[in-house]
């Protein structure tokens, strides 16, 4: 169940535990908290529409709540946990808003111009795209990486950016946005994260490229680098010793809830952030490394 008022815990309450991929959000323990109880709206995005890809749980739900208390109706795109999906959905319009629920799998090229398709259909506008959909694998070793998983990671977290980018771009006008999840590790790496941490390097070098090309036309290119955040993705497929005391390594001493993550990209989709293209905004805990 989600939390209704603030909830921090620090690392060392994070049990160890494994869950099978793709976790489910409402399994997690403790559940994170992502339903922006402690979120103070302005207003910032009224009248828009935005499409948020991987929005069924974690960041990406966060995200959708987010931009729904400052005006926007959303449509949500998800891959499999269809139940996570509809709690997204339910939240969403318990701000008032409209909320959109699109199952595609962003390594399609296809799936990504339709569901842009729908989400135009539906609501006669696009406005916003926020690229969140991502896929991580935990694994000791470059010998452990199979071509499948390689092929998965860079197929969900950059071709699926790439696609989803070139179906919207028809439908984005002056002042509108695209927002990109990178990573931390993106910048630092990670040991057992060779893949995963490679796409995110990409994505930090798409959004600056893109940004500079779209410059001209007024549309913004922004990128969020969380550190670590307690989200499925974290016990669906890390080991359970990494799991135990997750984000013990930063300043904070504790891992980012998806809530907390959530403003970064409300400022970077708003025109609060008029002046901010090609940025990776880091948002992490005070990151050690």
């Amino acid at each position: 169940m989600e939390t209704t008022t603030e909830f921090r815990p620090k690392s060392e309450e994070i049990p160890g535990q494994k869950l099978p991929y793709p976790a489910r959000q409402s399994d997690m323990d403790p559940a994170p908290d992502s339903n922006l109880s402690n979120y103070k709206p302005a207003g910032k995005l009224t009248d828009k529409i935005a499409l948020i890809t991987g929005a069924d749980s974690g960041i990406g739900r966060a995200v959708a709540i987010a931009f729904a208390m400052e005006g926007a109706n959303v449509a949500i795109v998800y891959n499999e946990n269809t139940d996570d999906a509809n709690i997204t959905q339910q939240l969403v319009e318990s701000k008032g808003r409209s909320c959109l629920v699109i199952q595609a799998d962003v390594r399609s090229a296809a799936a990504c111009q339709d569901a842009v398709k729908q989400t135009v259909d539906h609501y006669g506008k696009l406005n916003i795209l926020v690229n969140n959909a991502a896929y991580q694998m935990a694994q000791e070793s470059i010998e452990d990486i199979t071509e499948e998983q390689f092929r998965r990671t860079f197929e969900t977290n950059i071709f699926g950016y790439f696609f989803m980018a070139k179906a919207v771009l028809p439908h984005l006008h002056d002042g509108d946005a695209i927002v990109n999840t990178g990573s931390i590790v993106g910048i630092t790496g990670n040991p057992i994260l060779l893949d995963y941490t490679a796409s995110k390097g990409a994505i930090h070098a798409f959004t600056k490229s893109l940004a500079i090309q779209l410059g001209k036309r007024n549309i913004r290119v922004n990128c969020v680098a969380p550190g670590p955040v307690w989200t499925p993705n974290i016990p669906g497929t890390m080991p359970e010793e990494e799991v135990k005391n997750f984000g013990h390594e930063v300043a904070l001493a504790r891992p980012g809830q998806p809530e907390e993550i959530a403003p970064a990209y409300v400022l970077l989709a708003s025109s609060e952030g008029s002046f901010m293209t090609g940025s990776i905004v880091e948002v992490t805990g005070g990151k050690l490394g």
